[in-house]
């Protein structure tokens, strides 16, 4: 079943394209990534979401993102609230709409 992440940045004052640089940058050939996208969500806020085959394939993956996020941790802002510096989320699909 198809599984989705997504994981919402906040990046610091001037660091925009350095972050964005080191997506550009990245390998994307993980085994079971369908696709990627990166979304802009305000002024300095992103989301990066993308579409897996299944959980297994997104789980056998998390090493590889934790090591890509130490690439640009240090464009990031602290998100408060006790999220730190990402706020994952990931799950399969329930209900496909369209």
């Amino acid at each position: 079943m198809t599984a989705f992440n997504v994981v919402r940045f906040r990046v610091k004052p001037g660091r925009e394209k350095d972050f964005l640089d080191a997506h550009r940058s990245l390998k994307r050939d993980w085994k079971g990534l369908k696709a990627v996208n990166l979304i802009q969500t305000g002024d300095r806020g992103f989301c990066i979401i993308g579409e897996w085959s299944d959980m297994d394939a997104l789980a056998a993956a998390r090493p590889q993102m934790v090591a890509t996020l130490d690439t640009f941790r240090d464009t990031l802002e602290d998100l408060g609230n006790g999220l730190g510096l990402t706020d994952p989320a990931s799950g399969s699909v329930v209900l496909a709409l369209k």
